[in-house]
């Protein structure tokens, strides 16, 4: 296999492109705390600090699932199952994320370094909790929700209630679309006793769960921007993603799937990047 054939792969496996969730509220997040555009070294070493912590989660869940993934047909095609990359380059980009994360942190702030390893047992202790857990989507949020809090904490060096509220609202958001894009293993996950929603309640109550979720993370994102006193720009952000959350769960229903990664992908892609587009225009028009 030739470098950039492996390059690819390896991309393929830790799944960059769904950095698109994470990393647009870790940039509102400095921004906010920095009042307006941080140090470019601050916000380097976040960049570099959540490449880390996203290689390492994903090629971990992957190593963990191994077997799963080779026992479902909708994953059966991934790259350690199919053995288009071995266990021990997993084992590596495991290693390397988690240096790099503890890495990145060490030069943002005494703090940010203290916390690194708890937030890496955080995101690879996911890779376990739909064993025994029904409710390892909100794991996996908080997982996603954690990027906000570390890059307040890289500005500042301290804690304040504004991240922890947009961490809260980032979870619900999170294990929102999380239980959602289960619904397409459900029959698979009750069969090998793996604990998520919609294997545990059916297709009907965890869409239900799901939108109690979204309806949280929608009043969480006011309650973000009621607290850093918003302007036009990141109110126009909260209506967006309200909008976007209602379109996604109007894609979908018990027995009707086929829109699922219209749901997945794209409005929750865009909601993420809008949320920041907007949030960026709003600060430069104020500038």
């Amino acid at each position: 296999m030739s470098p950039l054939t492996t390059l690819r792969t390896a991309g393929e496996l830790v799944r960059f492109s769904h950095t698109v969730f994470a990393l647009p509220f870790a940039l509102i997040a400095a921004l906010a705390a920095a009042g307006g555009l941080p140090a470019w070294r601050v916000l380097g070493w976040i960049l570099v600090a959540m490449v880390g912590a996203r290689t390492a989660a994903m090629a971990f869940n992957r190593l963990a699932d191994h077997a799963i993934d080779a026992a479902n047909p909708r994953t059966a095609g991934r790259p350690l199952p199919t053995g288009r990359l071995s266990r021990g380059f997993a084992w590596g980009l495991v290693v390397a994320g988690g240096a790099v994360l503890v890495g990145a942190a060490w030069r943002l702030n005494p703090l940010c370094l203290a916390l690194s390893p708890l937030a890496l047992v955080w995101v690879l202790g996911y890779s376990y909790s739909k064993r025994f857990l029904a409710l390892s989507h909100l794991w996996l949020g908080l997982g996603l929700g954690i990027a906000p809090v570390g890059a307040w904490l890289a500005v500042r060096g301290s804690f304040a209630l504004s991240p922890i509220v947009l961490a809260l609202a980032v979870t619900c958001w999170v294990a929102g679309f999380d239980v959602l894009y289960a619904l397409q293993d459900e029959a698979f996950d009750r069969a090998h006793g793996l604990h998520s929603l919609p294997a545990r309640l059916g297709a009907a109550r965890a869409i239900a769960v799901a939108r109690v979720l979204h309806a949280g993370a929608a009043v969480a994102f006011a309650a973000f921007a009621a607290l850093q006193h918003g302007g036009w720009g990141l109110w126009a952000g909260v209506l967006a993603a309200a909008v976007l959350l209602v379109w996604q769960h109007s894609l979908i229903a018990p027995g009707r799937l086929e829109r699922l990664d219209t749901a997945f992908f794209t409005a929750n892609g865009a909601l993420s990047l809008l949320m920041l587009a907007l949030y960026v225009l709003d600060m430069m028009i104020a500038a």
